[in-house]
Formats: C-alpha cells, structure tokens, sequence
C-alpha cells in the first residue's frame, strides 16, 4: 500500500518534513516527543531529536502532532 498524498494530513506531515519544521508528538501513553519528522510511510513516521537520534513511531500511536513555536 502506498502514501495517498491526496490526504490532508499525509501532505500536512509531507509539509513539516520539507520545511524541517520542530514538532511535538504526543502518543496515546501520554508521552510527547520532540524533534523533526525525517520520512513518513503508511504505517509509520521517523522523529529525529535534538541529539540525532532517530526513533520509529506508529502513527496508531499518535494522539497528535503540532508545530513547536
């Protein structure tokens, strides 16, 4: 299955990937993560913190995501 870019929200995350836009990602556990989304799949999306780690996040995990001011 691949990415329907025709969807608002995958051209949203699509958006912050090509901007390098700092996000905060909240998961349904209640934890938030920070950083930069770096790629996106169907199921699931890649956050780069602040020390470049890389962390693989199921979208069925995410409450939601918003920009960093």
């Amino acid at each position: 299955m691949g990415l329907d870019t025709s969807l608002p929200s995958i051209r949203q995350v699509q958006n912050l990937i090509q901007q390098a836009v700092t996000i905060e990602i909240k998961l349904l556990t209640g934890d938030i993560l920070i950083g930069r989304i770096i790629w996106q799949d169907s199921q699931c999306m890649c956050l780069m913190n602040e020390n470049s780690q890389q962390m693989t996040v199921w979208k069925q995990a995410i409450a939601y995501i918003k920009a960093k001011e």
